[in-house]
């Protein structure tokens, strides 16, 4: 069913996506910092993630995807060149012509015109959705269908808030509210919005992005942090903002689960969302 607003959805989204267990270092020096999934780019987005976030940096005179600190990338955080990651992206895209696909992008960028020129190399801006549609004061999103039908099928958003004056590239928080992100967002019972966001239940905001992994991503225990405990931050989440379902849920190591994981969160909310229903798989089609 596309026939509804961008924001009657929910997607699920990859914490830090880039940072594959196993990458190899781009840089030949050892990598000395964390991951936070096992799958490929192409891999996540083929097992139905939508939603990607990167951390995109200045580095070696290109833009880079690091797992760092301090605004600043270096030799042993570095994972690879953002272009290798776009292109896979613009590859799904191409493939894949009915398919919608968001860029959250914790950005250190300041090349001038750097995010821009990286996007266009990976042949990214012929899918780019553009600022000058989206919602500001809370309004409904533009329907699927016609974002599909328009080829405007990639969201990108930035923590840069100056980028979208000088680049066209939305800020974040301009468009939805966010809890708070690491162990600070894992408190059972618990849903605060983070320092850049407004409060969760702001009306002027149209979109919901639910984090839910921890400040030190562990993979056994995300089998715990993914099942039961996710279900429940999102009912505890969706009473906080107001009512409003997630439409982006953040998870480390995706495809681990006592079960069915972030993907049933997803069924779970997309039923919500579509019919009012605890499971989407409820909902007739139509």
């Amino acid at each position: 069913n596309n026939s509804l607003p961008f924001n009657k959805y929910a997607f699920l989204t990859t914490h830090n996506a880039f940072a594959i267990d196993g990458e190899p270092s781009h840089t030949k020096v050892p990598r000395i910092t964390f991951s936070n999934q096992e799958d490929r780019i192409t891999q996540q987005l083929h097992n139905g993630v939508r939603a990607l976030m990167l951390d995109t940096y200045d580095f070696n005179g290109d833009v880079w995807l690091c797992h760092s600190f301090g605004g600043k990338c270096y030799d042993y955080t570095a994972f690879e060149p953002a272009i290798d990651t776009l292109k896979e992206i613009e590859a799904f895209l191409s493939s894949n012509p009915t398919e919608i696909v968001t860029l959250i992008l914790e950005d250190y960028v300041k090349a001038p015109k750097g995010l821009t020129k990286v996007f266009t190399k990976a042949g990214l801006m012929k899918y780019w959705f553009p600022t000058s549609r989206m919602p500001k004061q809370g309004q409904d999103w533009p329907l699927v269908s016609d974002m599909v039908a328009k080829n405007q099928r990639l969201l990108v958003f930035t923590s840069m808030r100056s980028k979208e004056v000088s680049e066209g590239i939305p800020y974040q928080w301009n468009y939805m509210v966010e809890n708070q992100y690491g162990d600070g967002g894992m408190k059972a019972g618990n849903c605060t919005n983070r320092a850049e966001s407004s409060a969760l239940d702001a009306t002027t905001k149209s979109l919901v992005l639910v984090n839910f992994f921890r400040s030190v991503p562990l993979r056994d225990l995300s089998c715990v942090d993914n099942s039961a405990n996710l279900i429940k931050i999102l009912h505890t989440c969706h009473d906080v903002a107001g009512n409003r379902w997630a439409n982006f849920v953040a998870v480390d190591y995706y495809k681990r689960s006592e079960g069915g994981g972030a993907f049933d969160a997803l069924d779970m909310l997309n039923g919500e969302l579509l019919c009012g229903s605890d499971n989407v798989h409820a909902c007739k089609h139509g």
